[in-house]
């Protein structure tokens, strides 16, 4: 998502930021299979895992979940949030409404399609929300 923002020119008016909704992995880099995707598409990223905290709930924020399991988590979290969302909800080339999770199925090319989908959906419905 980074990327996308970054290439249409909207660093300075969107902050792209990913948090967990459970503690297992806090600090942690990214599992090797998907950094090794992300520099095989360009995409340099040296984040570190963290948990959601509250000064992530703004109303302005928009929160999007990769799963029907942590829209739950975020929606108990959150509450009613005004932009709380599941990510291939945006997606316009698959039917899939879930990310799967490639640490099991080591398909990692695959979750980076259904996620770029989704981001490039994602930002094109923010774009025009927040008239961009």
């Amino acid at each position: 998502m980074q990327k996308m923002v970054d290439e249409a020119g909207l660093k300075e008016q969107i902050l792209v930021d990913s948090a967990g909704t459970g503690s297992w992995h806090v600090g942690e880099q990214a599992h090797r299979g998907t950094l090794k995707v992300l520099r095989q598409h360009g995409v340099a990223y040296n984040g570190r895992a963290r948990q959601i905290r509250p000064a992530d709930l703004s109303p302005d924020t928009y929160i999007i979940a990769l799963d029907a399991s942590n829209l739950q988590d975020l929606q108990r979290y959150a509450g009613k949030h005004p932009k709380l969302f599941r990510l291939l909800d945006f997606a316009a080339n698959t039917h899939e409404r879930d990310v799967p999770d490639p640490y099991y199925s080591g398909n990692f090319e695959y979750v980076y399609q259904l996620v770029e989908d989704g981001c490039r959906g994602l930002l094109a419905a923010i774009r025009k929300q927040e008239n961009l």
